[in-house]
């Protein structure tokens, strides 16, 4: 069986009926087969899958937003059941909870197909320091996978997942999407929880995502971001200032050309700047920056005290079982011990330092274009000389988190070798709306975020009701208890009908809109705002025939709102002509 495992595509043959998330789950098996480029260090048995795919049995697959989409985890991110290594065998424990990201996602519909390989305690960019084996490239198994979410990149590269979770603390969710042809999203530090995940460096540490293209990974972020009360790093999703994906012009930085490093990858340079001139035709003026505060930033992360914070991370089991790391990992975390807590401050004061310099780079462009890496190597080159090509893997990624930046990775093309090529876009924290337009519109074609999903990346989601879930009513509760607000009261367009439905629950009305030409009328509505983290539990409790769809409101704005399935309609009464819900049921006394 063969079908694409992008979620729109998959999407809609669950929708009309064409695909089981089953025929899916198992065709995913058959793929991975024997798993010759060493993706996986845990598998959930095909029993386990069917247990996810029977759990969807009574879901309606137009309310779950990730319905039967199949997903890799890395390995340094808990799935209750399932060992969690970080690339560790001797380290490995058995969470009895899935890490906050996960559950957001399985709520939402996805299928975790398992553990996904990585460079042990994700201190690596190239895919090749783990016991496991060196995680081979989708494109070409001689070649590095990238790091070190090196297992994620390749399972959706290699069509054994819709997408899939990463971590990125110096450009590990970047690095691996350059290298297999993946859009990857490196998210504004604190959109998505990293509880549940076996920490780097925990204050600069993120959950990534691999997608195939922009519209899914802006489907994944809408889900899986949002704040948790119970990581101390989590922090609101905010958006604000200039849309400049969306415009007509914008800026974009490059580094001078004496600060771009392509290691003696002439290809790669020429790749990047067909990038620079596709970037002009779309609206974009090149702007040249001084990359240098970046780089200096960049450096601080292996050069200076952060080391220590990785050593912190896994102090205990470092002290104690040091042959059981691997031996570039263990000669990095290992120079933390030269690092004192002054030195930690005076790191801190230097960065700060940095990042005045850098905000004052943001002020003359919207965005920063660089290569995701400057160039690829074979894994025999990498094991031969592990940290040198390591770092220079870093170039371009470490400075990301430390500036507290969001950057999102993209195709770009590929060298005559067949290998891939990439770039990325980078913008201050809370820009990744923005960045996720760009990407779109730069692959040409690719569908970027849609405004619905544009209202859940912002943390909060409106929700149009009609019926017993006003104020008041019998299931007005159901949004207080989730801590939503009333924000408007305001009726549909003209081109709505009502209905009293019957049988089932008592009280319970249908709007469903009209054909053009056909007569109707404004529905009353009341608008109630709720955080993202919320909706997908209170729309799981709607019972058919009603559901969530977009409802075009009086002024021409569109939300999310009840609306009811036209099979419904027999023998319901049309109400229509009390204008509301509230008014006929004052009618029936």
């Amino acid at each position: 069986m063969n079908f694409p495992l992008d979620i729109v595509s998959l999407r809609q043959r669950y929708l009309d009926g064409t695909l089981h998330p089953l025929d899916v789950i198992e065709e995913i098996v058959r793929r991975i087969g024997d798993d010759a480029h060493r993706v996986w260090i845990h598998r959930l048995p095909l029993a386990e899958l069917r247990d996810y795919v029977l759990a969807l049995r009574a879901q309606d697959p137009a309310q779950l937003p990730l319905y039967g989409i199949p997903f890799a985890i890395k390995d340094n991110i808990d799935l209750a059941g399932a060992p969690t290594t970080a690339g560790c065998p001797q380290f490995a424990y058995q969470p009895q909870r899935h890490a906050s990201v996960v559950q957001r996602l399985i709520d939402a519909g996805a299928i975790p197909i398992g553990k996904t390989n990585l460079d042990q305690f994700a201190t690596g960019l190239n895919g090749t320091r783990s016991p496991y084996g060196p995680c081979r490239n989708a494109y070409h198994p001689d070649y590095i996978s990238g790091g070190s979410s090196s297992g994620s990149a390749v399972a959706v590269a290699l069509g054994q997942a819709s997408f899939s979770l990463g971590t990125d603390t110096a450009g590990s969710g970047r690095v691996p999407a350059a290298f297999n042809n993946l859009v990857g999203v490196k998210p504004t530090r604190g959109w998505l929880s990293t509880r549940g995940v076996v920490p780097a460096c925990r204050s600069l540490d993120c959950v990534s995502i691999f997608a195939l293209n922009t519209a899914d990974a802006a489907s994944v972020l809408a889900v899986a971001a949002g704040p948790d009360e119970q990581d101390a790093y989590s922090r609101p999703m905010l958006t604000h200032g200039f849309d400049f994906g969306r415009a007509e012009v914008f800026r974009f930085g490059v580094p001078r050309a004496e600060q771009l490093q392509f290691f003696g990858n002439q290809q790669a340079a020429e790749l990047f700047q067909r990038s620079c001139a596709a970037l002009r035709a779309i609206g974009g003026t090149a702007v040249e920056i001084d990359f240098s505060p970046f780089l200096q930033a960049a450096r601080l992360l292996y050069d200076g005290p952060w080391v220590a914070e990785r050593y912190a991370a896994i102090r205990e089991f470092f002290d104690t079982q040091p042959e059981a790391i691997d031996p570039a990992v263990r000669q990095i975390i290992g120079g933390a011990n030269k690092f004192s807590a002054a030195d930690a401050y005076s790191g801190m004061y230097q960065l700060e330092a940095l990042r005045k310099e850098a905000n004052a780079v943001w002020q003359q462009i919207d965005c920063l274009l660089t290569p995701t890496a400057g160039t690829i190597y074979r894994i025999a080159e990498m094991l031969a000389d592990p940290i040198r090509l390591n770092a220079n893997l870093g170039y371009y990624t470490n400075f990301m988190n430390l500036l507290d930046c969001a950057a999102i990775a993209v195709p770009a093309g590929f060298q005559d070798d067949g290998l891939p090529f990439g770039i990325t876009l980078a913008a201050p924290a809370h820009q990744d709306v923005p960045l996720l337009h760009l990407a779109g519109k730069y692959l040409n074609g690719a569908r970027a975020a849609s405004a619905p999903t544009e209202e859940l990346l912002a943390g909060r989601i409106r929700v149009a009701v009609c019926g017993a879930h006003l104020a008041g009513l019998p299931l007005n509760h159901q949004l207080t208890d989730r801590g939503a607000h009333l924000v408007a009261r305001t009726t549909s367009s003209a081109d709505y009908r009502l209905y009293a439905l019957p049988g089932g629950p008592p009280h319970r009305p249908g709007m469903v809109r009209v054909a053009a030409g056909e007569s109707g009328g404004p529905i009353e509505l009341e608008i109630w705002e709720m955080a993202a983290r919320e909706f997908g539990s209170f729309v799981a409790g709607i019972p058919a025939p009603l559901g969530i769809g977009t409802v075009t409101l009086a002024n021409g704005e569109k939300v999310q709102g009840f609306v009811c399935e036209p099979y419904a309609l027999t023998d319901a009464l049309d109400i229509t002509r009390f204008g509301g819900w509230r008014a006929y049921l004052q009618q029936r006394g």
